[in-house]
């Protein structure tokens, strides 16, 4: 799976390692529900660098359509807020 962090660039992902994502989503998604801006903040970061360490860096002048697109690191609860579907950031 290709996935974009905003900002960044690309990332391809095996999909062996989307539950473990799909657990970092669920952990986020229930933050945000109940306002846990900390609880946010570490959590979005961590799925982040998820990743980051699960996955390879596509070279900068790749034009792969990405499957899945997160938040910036920086990026607001409301901002975050905008991109979920009912899934969470990541389906499944």
């Amino acid at each position: 799976m290709i996935v974009r962090i905003m900002g960044e660039g690309q990332v391809e992902v095996a999909d062996v390692h989307l539950a473990e994502l799909n657990k970092l989503d669920d952990e986020l998604l229930a933050e945000m529900e109940s306002g846990d801006e900390e609880g946010f903040r570490r959590t979005l970061g961590a799925l982040l660098d998820a990743v980051r360490r699960l996955g390879s860096p596509l070279p900068d002048d790749a034009l792969e359509p990405s499957e899945l697109i997160l938040p910036a690191p920086d990026a607001s609860l409301d901002e975050v807020r905008e991109m979920l579907s009912d899934d969470g950031l990541i389906p499944g």
